[in-house]
């Protein structure tokens, strides 16, 4: 029982696909002169395949540890699932919500949303920067989008922390703040990364999962 308890942290029960790197979009080179494509190629090719990799191999033990009814072996896997399935999580959402096209302010009713809930599009770039730069150590700043109450807000997740899984907003933008994220490029200096990102936001991208999470 205990052990069935815990199964949906995988969404399985049965045989499963193995997760893949996804393909970026665009070329490594594409977000030049903003994010480098040595970055780019490094973050996506190594960081993120890594995340992918390690996913496969923690859910196969978890896996095993639930054919085996073995509760502790479960509990003791949830960091790494935690950790590598955020990973994944994140970097999937992340490359989506840039693109060379990207830049410039949202329109329609993600404008207005963001309007209402911030102030001006102006107030909410300043307060999602001051949010990711603020970040200690490693991690993400977010905009999500919180059902219950039909507004869009702003949070921070640690490490390789999902945004949905760990505070229940939908993520609909993520700034990737870890330095493999930008240290080849703007060093330890991450508010100059911060203000760069903002040139490639794909407002599209960003729009389509507000607009699919209104539904």
């Amino acid at each position: 029982r205990l052990s069935r308890g815990l199964a949906p942290a995988l969404g399985y029960l049965g045989s499963r696909q193995k997760h893949s790197l996804p393909d970026l979009p665009y070329d490594y080179g594409a977000l030049e002169p903003h994010i480098n494509a040595q970055i780019m190629q490094l973050h996506h090719s190594k960081h993120h395949a890594a995340y992918v990799n390690n996913l496969n191999v923690t859910e196969e033990k978890y896996q095993e540890a639930l054919a085996k009814g073995d509760v502790t072996a479960q509990i003791a896997l949830q960091p790494a699932l935690k950790f590598n399935g955020g990973g994944h999580i994140n970097h999937s959402i992340f490359w989506t919500n840039l693109s060379p096209n990207g830049g410039g302010e949202p329109k329609g009713e993600l404008l207005e949303a963001i309007k209402r809930d911030f102030g001006s599009f102006e107030k909410f770039k300043e307060k999602l920067t001051a949010a990711s730069v603020g970040v200690q150590g490693s991690g993400w700043g977010w905009l999500g989008f919180n059902k219950e109450r039909g507004q869009l807000q702003i949070a921070a997740c640690l490490n390789q922390d999902p945004l949905q899984g760990t505070t229940g907003l939908i993520p609909l933008l993520g700034i990737d703040v870890w330095e493999h994220a930008y240290y080849l490029q703007y060093k330890n200096v991450r508010p100059d990364y911060l203000k760069a990102i903002w040139n490639v936001i794909n407002w599209e991208n960003v729009t389509e999962r507000y607009m699919a999470c209104k539904k």
